[in-house]
């Protein structure tokens, strides 16, 4: 039976790369649905178009899955506020734009982000998953840094703690807002953008 890499150098690099891709956008609903635990590539494949074979063809395991769906989830999120932080002309302006942004994320995505928080904690137990995870929480910490320098710019101030200070603060925040949030308290919503707001006041006073 051929390798995994040489399935990969068979289909060409380019066109192996985008099956991945196109698996697992369909797998992220399954796993948002079920949980890393409960969730194997059959429920995956019983979930969706995809045999068991064909994902068994295109990912080494669950865990090979699992890391792409999440990289290719988190990768996206990672440029979500970009404009914002680009267009923005005031101070005032981003807090709020930014704010209306995490209130949305967390209303239309929680699955998503559970998701994100199951396999984070996962990988405190499993070590085939730590790399992608410390290399997505690190686009994360640069995508909150970029927001809060930038408030900082347009306030004419300085940020007040270190990146990783700055992502973990916004970062349990909103884990927090979430599992209320899922737990069915509709004042999660309205929590997480007025935190938001109060983040940004405290790291640039």
């Amino acid at each position: 039976m051929a390798t995994y890499s040489e399935r990969a150098d068979k289909a060409g690099t380019d066109k192996f790369g985008r099956r991945r891709e196109q698996l697992a956008t369909s797998a992220l609903v399954t796993l948002a649905e079920r949980g890393y635990a409960n969730t194997g590539l059959r429920d995956i494949a019983e979930n969706s178009e995809f045999s068991h074979g064909v994902l068994h063809y295109y990912f080494r395991d669950k865990n090979d899955l699992i890391q792409h769906c999440v990289r290719q989830y988190k990768a996206d999120c990672a440029t979500h506020y970009d404009e914002i932080v680009a267009s923005a002309q005031t101070a005032a302006e981003l807090s709020i734009r930014f704010s209306e942004a995490m209130t949305a994320t967390l209303r239309d995505e929680a699955s998503m982000h559970r998701l994100w928080y199951d396999i984070r904690n996962q990988s405190m137990f499993d070590a085939d998953l730590t790399p992608v995870i410390r290399e997505i929480d690190g686009l994360l910490e640069q995508m909150i840094w970029n927001v809060v320098t930038r408030y900082a710019e347009l306030a004419g101030s300085e940020v007040s703690v270190r990146p990783a200070l700055a992502y973990s603060m916004y970062d349990g925040m909103f884990e927090q807002s979430l599992i209320g949030f899922l737990a069915g308290d509709l004042a999660a919503l309205t929590a997480v953008g007025t935190d938001c707001e109060r983040l940004l006041h405290l790291l640039v006073p």
